[in-house]
Formats: structure tokens, sequence, C-alpha cells
């Protein structure tokens, strides 16, 4: 039994907990008892007396038995291989626990190999036995010690809400956790990148030419990244310039003018753009998107390269419609009706009612719905790798090749490289770059989108 098929039966072991726990508080009530919470509260409450032992058991097994069984197969090795370490330790490590899972390895296993992994197999055996049984033995203890407690006094809620709160916290705290460690990873290793590179050259250089090279300080190369920020930018400016029109018109024509039967249907295609893989769109530009470009570009005497700024700019801005389209039109709904009859009542006609009331009042909110739409177009990767060219030069037109941020990141990491070596480094510095922009830009969003929302309340 793998852990997915442990965890769903523990599931429906909580879902019939929590029925008996229903039927059994309906069974304390009588005509003159009266029940401090509802027998849902009841349910839940038994339900999480039997699952939350079992899952923690569950958990604590997880965490700690990689470390037990390791310990227990270093321990059947021979005496001559106690001094293996590093590399070689995890190679070992690995052809037994091939051997123990069945696949095998490519060439004929030692004799304290196949000890080894026997030894694994069998304690793994024996601990998803025992695991499984310490399971079913809380299960069951928990159901019962929560059905014998069950009152009509019973707290039940407050016990329930208590429990609901502390995960509540901890679900918090693991993400904020996460984001923490996150900057920190990536503020180490540009710290360590700017011990290679002095940081005014890096955030003023205007050129990117990284030699893969670490064999001495002079062949480090140049690590500008004003054109990498200038493509960035860029790009992000022809996505928004395509999305702030078609985007910001969308949601005027369902929040206005559209009945209820188009919005009904036009919206949820319209958001089906959002779910679309980025790879897609990237694809999209650069097979059919960049050619017509260049065609339609030849025609009229333009030379337009496929691959360019225009290419994914364009494309992203069709991503990102409907992120500034149900932002928008969600704030354009919320806009008070009172403003609008009040403005009819006047003598205003429905369109100057929409530019000079609805508009102006939902401004705020629309504003902080593109700050958000320009964070995603900044960070997006995929289709600004197959449709901008990657180019790191720093020029103004939007007919050639750029690269951006993000490309620049994914080139850096690719390949057989050394990830000690300021070229790689320089994806980290880069990185926390990128969220520095985007963390701005989301601040500002909110704090703008925050302030609509009391004005309105």
């Amino acid at each position: 039994m793998n852990n997915w098929v442990l965890v769903c039966v523990l599931l429906v072991a909580m879902g019939f907990a929590y029925q008996f726990g229903t039927m059994r508080s309906r069974s304390l009530v009588d005509g003159k008892a009266r029940m401090h919470s509802r027998p849902v509260h009841h349910g839940l409450l038994v339900a999480l007396w039997c699952g939350l032992p079992a899952f923690t058991v569950f958990l604590l097994w997880s965490l700690f038995e990689p470390g037990i069984l390791r310990s227990a197969v270093l321990n059947q090795l021979p005496p001559d291989m106690a001094g293996l370490q590093g590399h070689e330790l995890e190679v070992l490590m690995r052809r037994v626990q091939s051997i123990a899972s069945g696949f095998g390895v490519s060439d004929q296993p030692a004799a304290y190999e196949l000890a080894a992994a026997e030894r694994l197999r069998s304690l793994q055996g024996t601990g998803r036995l025992a695991m499984i049984a310490s399971m079913a033995v809380l299960a069951v203890t928990g159901l019962v010690y929560a059905l014998r407690r069950l009152s009509p006094a019973l707290r039940a809620r407050n016990h329930v809400e208590a429990v609901f709160r502390v995960l509540l916290v901890v679900c918090s705290t693991i993400a904020i956790l996460t984001t923490i460690g996150i900057v920190l990873s990536m503020v180490g290793e540009a710290l360590h990148f700017f011990r290679f590179v002095n940081p005014v050259d890096f955030f003023f250089g205007t050129v990117w030419n990284p030699r893969f090279s670490t064999t001495g300080a002079g062949e480090l190369g140049q690590f500008g990244l004003l054109p990498l920020l200038w493509g960035t930018v860029m790009v992000s400016i022809i996505a928004l310039l395509v999305a702030v029109p078609v985007g910001l018109m969308t949601a005027v024509f369902m929040a206005e003018y559209a009945p209820g039967w188009v919005r009904a249907l036009a919206k949820p295609i319209i958001e089906v753009l959002a779910g679309v893989p980025t790879i897609v769109y990237g694809f999209f530009a650069l097979v059919m998107v960049g050619p017509f470009f260049h065609s339609a570009g030849l025609a009229v005497g333009l030379d337009i390269r496929a691959t360019s700024a225009l290419t994914a700019g364009v494309v992203m801005g069709i991503m990102i419609i409907p992120f500034i389209s149900s932002l928008s039109d969600d704030i354009i709904t919320q806009v008070p009706k009172a403003m609008r009859d009040g403005s009819l009542g006047l003598g205003a006609t429905k369109s100057e009612t929409i530019r000079k009331v609805v508009l102006p009042a939902a401004l705020p909110g629309i504003v902080g719905a593109v700050l958000l739409a320009a964070s995603r177009a900044i960070g997006e990767t995929m289709i600004v790798v197959l449709a901008a060219g990657n180019s790191p030069i720093l020029h103004a037109n939007p007919l050639e090749a750029v690269s951006t941020v993000t490309v620049t990141i994914v080139n850096q990491l690719t390949g057989d490289i050394d990830f000690a070596s300021p070229q790689s480094l320089v994806a980290f510095a880069l990185g926390l770059t990128l969220f520095a922009i985007t963390l701005s830009l989301n601040i500002v969003a909110l704090y703008i989108v925050r302030k609509y929302r009391e004005q309105y309340e």
C-alpha cells in the first residue's frame, strides 16, 4: 500500500467517523436537553480525533524513515566500506535501493550489496506494517474516545474552530517561511556572484557578454544588466499596449452593455485564455505570429524579425488580457449603482456616465489590475524564450530581437556548467532583481486596490 492509497483510506475513515459523530450527537438530543454545538461540529470533532493522530504518525514516519533505513543499511555494509563518503556513498545507496526495489542494476551486484538490499527490503516491509498498525490503532482509539466524549454540553464547535485555527496558522507559516527561504537562497548566491563582479558594473553595465571561462578574472566577460532589463521592459510595454485597451474595453462591455446571457457565455470563454499553458503561447508565437509579422512587414517594406520584441509582446498581451478584463470587470461592477443613477438622472447618456462617472470611480482598481498584469508580463518566461530572439543588445527597435531577464536566467542555468562560476551565479542576481521588481509592482497594486475597496465597501 503506497502513501497515496494510505492517505485516501485515512480520509475515507474520517468520513465514516464524521457520520458516526453526527448520528451519535442526534441520538443525544431529547425533549429537554439543549446541545451547545450543532451535530456537524460533533461529527467534525470525531473525524479530527480519528484522523489527526494517525496522520501525525504518518508524517513523522515519512520524515524519519529515510534516515533510519539509511543508518540500518550502512551498519550492514562490510567494515572496509565504512570509509565511503560523499558521492561514492550516494552511488552505493542508490544501487542498494535499486536492488531492493526490484529494478536491479546494470552489472553484477556484490554480495554485500545483495545483503544490504535484503536488509533494506525487510526493514521497509516491517516499518510499513508497523506504521499502518499504529495508524489503525490510533484511528480506532480516537474514534472510540471521541464518541464517548460526546454530550449535549460538549463545546465541540470551540474545539473544531481551535483545530482549524491552528491549521490555518501552520499553513500561513509554511507559506511565509517558503517565501523567506526563496529570498534568502537568492540573496546568498547573489552575494557570492558580487564577489566576482562589481555591483555597479552589473546594475549599470550596457553590455551583456558572459564568457564561459573561470581561468582568470579578465576572462569573466561583461555582465551588464541594462540590455536585459530594457528588453524585459520593452516586451512588457508592448504587451500592455495590447492587453490594456482590449481588456478594459472587454470589461466595460461585459459590465455595462452585455445582456446576461452574453456575459454568462463570453466571460468564461475569455478567462480560458488565462488557463492556456504559456508554452502553447510561445509555440503559437513562433510558428504563427512571428512569420505573419515578417510577411506583413515585407509587404509594406519593413524588416520585421520573426522572433522579435513585437512578436513576444503581442502574444504576451493576448495572454494577459483575461487578467485585466476579469479584474476590471469585477471592479467596475462594484461601483455603486447610485452613482450611475445620479448621472443618468441629471441627463447624461450611458456612454457619458461610463466615461465621466464609472471609469473615474473605478480608476484606482483598474490601475491596480494593470500593475498586477504588468508584474505577470515581466515574469513571463516561455513566450520570450521562444519568440523574443535572445539578442542581449541595447536598442530601441521593437522589430528586432531582444533578450529578457527570464530568458537569460534559463540560458545561464542550462547545460553542463560549473554552478560555482559567475556565469551561473549571475542567474541568482538576475532572479533577485526580477523578484524585487515584481514585488514592488505587486505591493503598489495591492495598496491601490485595497484603498479602492475601503472607499466603496
